[in-house]
């Protein structure tokens, strides 16, 4: 999930700038075949429109969350009802519905002949993002998603009193002949606010945010494999940030390449470690000796991006370095249990091997129980970056969430002496000049290390 900061600043809404006491998370969608959030942005983003304005919209083709009001504000979402409105303590998020669409009368809508697939896959993508965005917000305000009438849709707040009388989202789930329910969505926000990365039925999604650290991950190599080569060490944090990039469970592809490699032994396997190859990709049968890659980071990055292309319909954030991509029936294969042919529903998935997830799942959980007297935090090194903006914010915490000091770093060289994951960057790091205060947080992604 990528959150992009975008205030609708030019709506009166945002105007009035009212605060709310957050008690609970409303989930709507857009009642409009729109599938790009960035069609109300622009609609939405002046001060004639007081019609309405949320807290974010879930974009159907890409997935990303586009935050339109500080998560305190008050916004216009849900109208009222008999017992109040929603507004006054709810957080809500639109979910961007698919083009292939129309409505003809209430919500009542026809799917275009053969867009069946294409109507579900923008709503499965918006639907995905929005539980990892749930859950984040749990987080933040400490609210438990299972909890009655914290985590609701528009139509159970009109059941309920508090919002306008619509339908949205179930009647959206119903007529596309989906599974998904209310009911498995607070499920699934209380699963991924437990890291579990939960989908439907208890399995786990290959898609989402890696639960194990590098520590974990270190130390279990260096548990299983004592000699183990410092360079295989140095290497491990690409699957955190080649994972990140494209939304997939890093710790997942790790511990796969565990299993293809005999923990980096090699021991076994149809791959060489100078191949850069870390999950025998490309070896399809006995003696065949699979694909090379002329670095780590890029023999990582491909097997990241098949795996996306077995878990997601979503395109790729970097350059296609998979040589094998295009022939995998995308989206196939969501959950980690699923990378088994034998195991999968439809028969397709990476390998042929009975239990091939399990096998997986069965080393990550080994990663994930591992501790150490320092909570698995590496001993972090202060370094300097070079920022060439000269307005590049400092807030008062990692994340855009947090609140803007009012100050900029300007042109120059700074020293980082901590980092952090946090919404709206990749990461967030500390300058040394707040080390007291630890209020003066930076978006790395706008620094480059010197």
């Amino acid at each position: 999930m990528r959150i992009v900061e975008s205030f609708l600043i030019r709506n009166p809404c945002y105007a009035a700038g009212r605060k709310i006491t957050v008690k609970g998370l409303m989930l709507h969608s857009v009642g409009c075949p729109q599938p790009r959030a960035s069609a109300f942005l622009r609609s939405w983003n002046r001060e004639s429109y007081k019609k309405a304005c949320v807290h974010g919209f879930i974009d159907a083709l890409d997935g990303r969350v586009y935050q339109t009001l500080p998560w305190d504000y008050r916004g216009w979402h849900c109208g009222s009802g008999k017992n109040g409105s929603g507004n006054d303590s709810y957080i809500g998020v639109e979910m961007c519905e698919p083009s292939c669409i129309s409505y003809v009368g209430g919500a009542a809508f026809r799917v275009a002949d053969g867009k069946l697939d294409e109507a579900r896959d923008c709503v499965k993508r918006a639907y995905q993002a929005a539980v990892e965005l749930f859950a984040m917000l749990c987080k933040e305000f400490g609210l438990d998603s299972l909890a009655d009438g914290v985590v609701i849709s528009h139509a159970e707040g009109h059941k309920s009193g508090i919002a306008s009388n619509h339908g949205d989202p179930e009647h959206l789930w119903r007529q596309l002949g989906l599974a998904y329910t209310m009911d498995g969505f607070r499920k699934e926000v209380r699963a991924a606010v437990g890291g579990v990365s939960a989908g439907m039925g208890g399995y786990t999604r290959v898609m989402g945010k890696a639960v194990a650290s590098v520590g974990q991950m270190r130390a279990y190599l260096k548990e299983k494999n004592p000699e183990v080569a410092q360079s295989v060490l140095d290497m491990v944090p690409l699957y955190i940030s080649e994972g990140e990039a494209e939304g997939v469970r890093g710790d997942v592809a790790f511990a796969q390449s565990c299993l293809e490699t005999g923990n980096f032994t090699f021991t076994g396997s149809a791959v060489t470690v100078g191949q850069n190859n870390f999950c025998g990709m490309g070896v399809a049968s006995n003696g065949v000796k699979g694909n090379s890659f002329d670095t780590p980071q890029l023999g990582i990055r491909a097997q990241v991006q098949h795996l996306k292309a077995y878990a997601s319909k979503g395109e790729l954030e970097n350059a296609c370095v998979d040589p094998r991509f295009r022939y995998v029936v995308r989206g196939c294969a969501e959950y980690v249990e699923w990378l088994g042919q034998k195991e999968n529903p439809d028969r397709k998935g990476w390998a042929a091997g009975k239990g091939y997830g399990g096998k997986i799942l069965g080393i990550l959980d080994r990663i994930s129980g591992i501790t150490d007297a320092v909570g698995h935090k590496e001993e972090f090194k202060p370094y300097r970056v070079r920022v060439s903006i000269p307005d590049l914010n400092i807030r008062r915490g990692p994340g855009t969430n947090h609140v803007e000091s009012g100050r900029y770093t300007g042109v120059g060289i700074f020293t980082v002496i901590e980092e952090a994951d946090g919404v709206g960057a990749s990461r967030w790091g500390l300058l040394k000049a707040y080390r007291e205060q630890r209020d003066g947080w930076i978006s790395l992604d706008y620094a480059e290390k010197v």
